[in-house]
């Protein structure tokens, strides 16, 4: 192992799902340095899933928020001063992007550490340590983060993405539930319908029928999630079932995120599209069944026995592209049919029952 560090910066200003899936890496530094303050720098709207990890000292998010020229400069002014004022030993920054390594720089961390990135030379001039460490496919995008403490040097600590869920965070939970009339003691399964693309979603119509079928032979409650600018889409599924008195209720837009993984920490299944859902539910030990388009599995899907994917059989699956030859339109998506959906749903949730 390096020198001992007593000020540790981990940069990841990816998405929910790139978060999520380098708390592994995140741990691992941790572990080799345990007396170390660990900082994290991530975007404003992740700090919740990793401000209770064990052992992290502080959380510096980075808000994006449109701001005048002055409120910016004041902003980025008071931002910087309080990273500097942990006076770092060690940084590192788990993506190839220029804004984590300025921010790695800024730090005025002694040693910054990072991947190389072939395609900006004065972006790789800011670190001190660079690993020429690409993404193949089809590595699993966590071990791919976690490729780079152990290329320092540092030993692996094994653990499965994982977020923490206090008692506060399960109280607000039950409140929210309860406030939408929501059962405690019947069993609640999660859907998470759309994506932040929607190349990577089923259609629409598909998942009314796939919710009928849920709650005729299982009976349970269906929770929609999602984001703010989803709940009207979400509401359309709602109101197919505001005549039956099924109950199907819409939260998107209505939780935080730490919110959201705490009601999903008491779902008995989530079901959706490849998208930050899965990876929330995964670290807090709900079990999955999503649905994949053209995009792969392998390096997205959670790992273990209590996740299961749902992909068409095609020959050009998956394609990784951003729909049938870039598109935007699936036709992997398009042609699975509910039936397909629901066997591997019905197959789950017996495994289950016989576990």
């Amino acid at each position: 192992m390096r020198q001992e560090s007593k000020n540790i910066l981990l940069i990841q200003l990816g998405d929910i799902g790139d978060v999520v899936l380098s708390i592994p890496a995140f741990l691992t530094v941790k572990k080799n340095y345990p007396e170390a303050n660990i900082v994290i720098a991530v975007r404003e709207k992740a700090k919740e899933l990793v401000q209770y990890l064990d052992g992290v000292h502080d959380v510096i998010s980075i808000n994006q928020d449109a701001r005048s020229f002055f409120d910016e400069i004041r902003y980025q002014r008071a931002f910087f001063s309080r990273a500097r004022g942990y006076h770092f030993d060690l940084a590192f920054d788990f993506r190839t992007g220029t804004r984590g390594a300025v921010l790695a720089f800024l730090s005025g961390a002694r040693e910054r550490v990072s991947f190389l990135d072939h395609d900006s030379f004065w972006r790789n001039k800011l670190f001190t340590t660079l690993y020429p460490i690409d993404y193949h496919l089809p590595q699993y995008v966590a071990d791919y983060y976690l490729s780079l403490p152990l290329a320092y040097g540092l030993k692996e600590h094994k653990s499965p993405p994982v977020i923490q869920i206090t008692s506060s965070m399960e109280e607000r939970a039950k409140e929210i539930l309860d406030q939408e009339k929501i059962c405690p003691a019947k069993p609640v399964i999660a859907i998470q319908p759309f994506s932040l693309w929607r190349y990577k979603e089923w259609d629409i119509e598909k998942y009314i029928q796939l919710i009928q079928r849920i709650i005729i032979e299982y009976g349970f409650t269906i929770v929609l999630t999602g984001s703010r600018d989803e709940y009207g889409r979400m509401q359309m599924i709602v109101d197919e079932f505001r005549e039956t008195g099924h109950p199907v209720r819409n939260l998107a837009g209505k939780t935080t995120l730490a919110e959201l993984a705490a009601i999903l920490k008491l779902c008995r299944l989530l079901i959706g599209s490849d998208s930050a859902g899965m990876h929330i539910a995964a670290a807090v030990e709900t079990p999955t069944v999503i649905i994949f388009g053209p995009s792969s599995p392998e390096s997205w899907a959670p790992r273990g026995d209590m996740h299961t994917i749902v992909q068409k059989e095609m020959s050009c699956v998956p394609c990784r592209q951003k729909g049938c030859d870039g598109g935007g339109i699936s036709r992997c998506l398009d042609e699975l049919e509910v039936n397909e959906v629901f066997s591997v749903i019905r197959s789950h949730l017996e495994k289950k029952h016989e576990g």
